[in-house]
């Protein structure tokens, strides 16, 4: 079987030869190529008039790239669980428990969690808002940056994470549903989950969706 390597190549003679794009992107469909790795391919090359095709930039995968992705997205999975935590503390504060609040522990505890809530997100959040600018600045100089490598993945890694928490919080709710153990406090925290949760999965799937309508995503 082809590889992606051959189809590209193949795709650089052809247009090098002179075969209209769109004749060559029928030729390939017909032999059984997909749609994207059509796209993909034909994409590789700019569509100028040139006397031979010319080569798009691919992005490069560097060190300080990976760096700074991985600060973004381990402090915005921070921030994410302190908020939660910080919502949830605030919750019980609200609609206590009484066998928390009149446990001498348990009130030591809930101070402490909101206080270590509170020091990561004065520390996190403003580290994820600084380089979420830097990287969006970046992109904004050079768009090829937005195909790097480390941030689709992480990206991806992130609905993926995000997509299972909103399962697990659907989950947990029917089951209590079901079990008839609704609770204010319960509803709330489900809420506040599904929000943080649902915030991320959609601002990534949408921040991904431009980029997987090029031909070259």
């Amino acid at each position: 079987m082809a590889s992606h390597e051959e189809l590209t190549l193949f795709v650089k003679d052809a247009l090098g030869r002179g075969v209209a794009r769109a004749q060559l992107e029928e030729a390939l469909r017909r032999a059984g190529w997909r749609n994207e790795q059509i796209r993909a391919a034909l994409a590789a090359y700019a569509d100028i008039d040139f006397p031979i095709p010319v080569p798009r930039p691919k992005p490069l995968l560097s060190a300080r790239e990976a760096f700074l992705y991985l600060v973004l997205f381990s402090t915005l999975y921070v921030t994410a669980w302190n908020v939660g935590s910080l919502l949830f503390e605030m919750i019980d504060r609200a609609f206590p428990d009484p066998a928390v609040t009149t446990n001498t522990f348990g009130a030591i505890y809930v101070r402490e969690a909101i206080r270590w809530a509170v020091s990561s997100l004065i520390v996190a959040f403003p580290v994820f808002l600084s380089v979420s600018w830097f990287v969006a600045r970046e992109i904004r100089t050079d768009p090829t940056k937005r195909a790097s490598p480390v941030r689709r993945w992480l990206t991806y890694l992130t609905l993926f994470v995000a997509a299972s928490v909103l399962v697990g919080d659907v989950i947990a709710l029917v089951y209590n549903v079901l079990g008839g153990e609704l609770t204010t406090r319960f509803v709330l925290k489900v809420l506040s989950v599904g929000m943080i949760a649902g915030t991320a999965f959609w601002y990534y799937l949408s921040d991904l969706r431009p980029e997987e309508r090029e031909p070259g995503a």
